[in-house]
């Protein structure tokens, strides 16, 4: 291959990945279950938002940060994380699936007299999700399933979750 047509491959590529940054900030309302006995379904709050920097074709890559407030009763759960995340737009149809992987700081509190836990630990949490085009710069989370865990609390402290909500792009 030619030099010329390698250099303008290269320019091509970079400007693909350099284009403009897609941001969103998004509210969920989330159901979950900790795997923990004697503990029902925990709801609440999520919020964050998300870059997007890197763009090829239909693929973009960027950062998401969120926090979580989950609780019922005695059993919550409030979270703080951020990771990379990757989300597929195929220009044909107004969807967009998505998938993370986490990290930060999860407090758990559950239990009863002696067995009561309250505990800050590090978590980790994969997810996916599919977002929906309603209006130009608005998108319903259609679905969005986590699995995670806290670091400390045994092997079966992995929480799961569903949520649905609504993401606004900012320009």
């Amino acid at each position: 291959m030619k030099p010329q047509r390698i250099g303008c491959l290269l320019v091509v590529i970079f400007a693909a990945l350099t284009a403009a940054a897609q941001v969103g900030v998004y509210g969920e309302f989330g159901a979950a279950k900790l795997n923990v006995p004697n503990t029902n379904w925990i709801y609440g709050p999520t919020f964050g938002g998300y870059l997007d920097k890197g763009h090829f074709w239909v693929f973009s890559s960027g950062v998401d940060a969120r926090g979580t407030i989950l609780g019922s009763g005695a059993t919550s759960l409030d979270s703080g994380l951020i990771g990379p995340r990757l989300a597929f737009r195929p220009h044909i149809v107004p969807i967009q699936p998505y998938v993370e992987a986490l990290i930060g700081a999860g407090h758990a509190d559950y239990g009863q007299g002696v067995a009561h836990v309250s505990a800050t630990k590090f978590q980790y949490q994969f997810l996916g999700g599919l977002d929906l085009t309603v209006l130009p710069r608005i998108d319903w989370r259609v679905v969005e399933f986590s699995y995670g865990g806290l670091s400390g609390l045994g092997s079966s402290f992995n929480p799961k979750t569903i949520s649905t909500g609504i993401v606004v792009r900012l320009p």
